[in-house]
Formats: C-alpha cells, sequence, structure tokens
C-alpha cells in the first residue's frame, strides 16, 4: 500500500512520493494502461466476428427466403398449377423446412424430442388442451400441436401438447 505524506499549508495540498512509490505507482499505470489496450483490441475483434457471424446468419436465411419467394412467384404466375407441381410441392416445402431447421441448428437451436402416448415432462412440454380418451391413461400426451426448442441447454419453446383425460361419466358408469 502507498503512504501518502501530506504537507500542512494554506496553499493547495501537496503530496510527496519516495522514489519506490513513484515507480510502483508508474508500473501500475503502465500494468492498467496496457489491459485497456488489450481490451480494447479484444472488443473489436469481438464485434468484428460477432458482426460476421450475423452476416452468415442473414445470408442463410436469404436463401430460405429465396425459396419461398420462388414458390410464391410460382403460385402467383400459375393460377391453375399443374399436377406436377402440386405432387412436387410437399417435397419443395420439405426442403425449405429442412433448410430452415439446418439454420436454427448452427445456432444452436435444437428441437425438443416428445413422443406421443407417454407422460409429458412438464419442464418440456406445455398442456394446452385435454382430449377425452377413455383408451389411455389420464395424462398421456395424445398429439404435439406446437414444436418446443432447445438454445443450447436453455428451454427456448416448449413443446405444446394435447393430453388425454377420462370421461368422469363413463368412470362413474364402469364402478357401478
Amino acid at each position: 500500500m502507498l503512504n501518502w505524506i501530506l504537507s500542512k499549508s494554506s496553499s493547495p495540498p501537496t503530496y510527496h512520493l519516495s522514489e519506490e512509490q513513484r515507480n510502483q505507482l508508474l508500473e501500475k499505470l503502465t500494468h492498467l494502461e496496457k489491459e485497456k489496450v488489450e481490451l480494447q483490441q479484444s472488443l473489436r475483434e469481438q464485434t468484428t466476428q460477432a458482426g460476421a457471424q450475423s452476416e452468415d446468419l442473414f445470408l442463410e436465411l436469404l436463401e430460405v427466403v429465396d425459396s419461398v419467394e420462388a414458390l410464391l412467384n410460382y403460385l402467383q404466375n400459375n393460377p391453375d398449377p399443374t399436377p406436377e407441381f402440386i405432387q412436387r410441392l410437399p417435397r419443395s416445402v420439405g426442403a425449405v423446412h429442412r433448410k430452415f431447421l439446418s439454420v436454427l441448428k448452427k445456432q444452436q437451436v435444437q428441437p425438443i424430442e416428445i413422443v406421443e402416448n407417454t407422460s409429458p415432462d412438464f419442464q418440456l412440454c406445455r398442456v394446452v388442451e385435454r382430449e377425452v380418451r377413455n383408451d389411455l391413461p389420464d395424462q398421456t400426451i395424445t398429439k404435439i400441436t406446437r414444436r418446443g426448442f432447445y438454445l443450447e441447454e436453455k428451454i427456448l419453446r416448449p413443446t405444446e401438447v394435447i393430453t388425454s383425460k377420462t370421461d368422469e361419466i363413463k368412470q362413474n358408469v364402469d364402478k357401478m
């Protein structure tokens, strides 16, 4: 720790440093200045890298947009599409869907895998509706209405599901 010597007078205070204290202070200032320059350089590099990653993401998304626009343009210019086009449409839309999922995967966005006819994991699922199903145990997933996704290990959006419930009237009749 530096010890400061303060001289008492009516003029502004004057500080006297020993040679050792002066050298320590200069050394710390030099170290801080060097660290500041390194941090500024690191920040510039990170900013440049983040910009490049954003550009790559946007270019990939634009490919998806191009594919959708091509389909829309064809439909707009051909109000009565050929049977061949209609037959190819599911494959074309599927290709766009796969491309979009691959863009998400590169950003560490992965679908949550949920299986129907199982009990829901309420950390991964949100029940949006219940349906009467006497052939299944209560709280069994009967349908996935909206796929959920992880962002790395975090749940970005839970999977939305419909679960079964038993018909109370039928249960009461069966008990009789």
